[in-house]
């Protein structure tokens, strides 16, 4: 599996790239500024982009906005974003878009290397890997415009672990509940927010994180 790995600190660039070649990945490309980032996907068409959000030289938002930029040339390119911040503008325009995989992971939450390695798979294979505070803040920019308001608590628990890419037993290992009570609780969730539910938890994940997208009145 080929990889475009970009991040600015070279020691955690390094320590991420023999992480990765350690569990068989190919670093095809490991850069530390936007310019070089840009290059690299001009260069090559990796099977994941591993990327900071910030990247010199304005160290704002350039590593996400390359990443959507190559999504939009690379239709469905995956893209697992590694960040100490969370960008919510250019995040729900990367989550929104159904094709391909996608990922949102805070670097200081991630707590081990199984989590890790499972994240990168997940996003290669088409599917997402969100961390909640990721979603957390998501959910609580848009909840004044949405209908997120009319969820329970329950349901907003459970669309937070949708969110992370949870399947409904995964989800009701996590609650402690049965897999027919979370059942009903996502059917409550997508008729509440006018959308229609789907046996397939990516495409599940993505619509809502596309509603979430949505302007007022759209």
């Amino acid at each position: 599996m080929r990889v475009v790995l970009a991040e600015d600190l070279f020691l955690l660039r390094d320590g991420i790239s023999n992480l990765l070649s350690s569990h068989g990945f190919e670093i095809i490309a490991s850069v530390g500024s936007g310019p070089e980032l840009e290059e690299a996907l001009r260069q090559h068409v990796p099977d994941i982009v591993v990327v900071d959000v910030r990247l010199p030289p304005s160290h704002t938002d350039e590593g996400l906005r390359i990443a959507l930029s190559a999504r939009r040339e690379n239709r469905g390119l995956p893209v697992l974003v590694l960040s100490q911040h969370v960008e919510q503008l250019y995040a729900r325009e990367l989550l929104s878009d159904s094709a391909g995989g996608v990922g949102y992971l805070l670097k200081d939450r991630v707590l081990n290397e199984s989590q890790f390695i499972e994240a990168v798979h997940r996003v290669a294979a088409g599917g997402t890997a969100l961390d909640p505070e990721v979603i957390s803040k998501l959910l609580t920019s848009n909840a004044g415009t949405t209908s997120l308001a009319a969820l329970t608590a329950r349901e907003i628990e459970v669309l937070q672990l949708m969110a992370e890419g949870r399947s409904n037993a995964a989800i009701a290992a996590r609650l402690y509940v049965s897999e027919g009570a979370v059942s009903k609780h996502t059917t409550r969730v997508f008729n509440k927010l006018g959308l229609a539910a789907s046996d397939d938890d990516n495409r599940r994940v993505l619509a809502v994180l596309a509603y979430l997208n949505r302007t007022p009145g759209t």
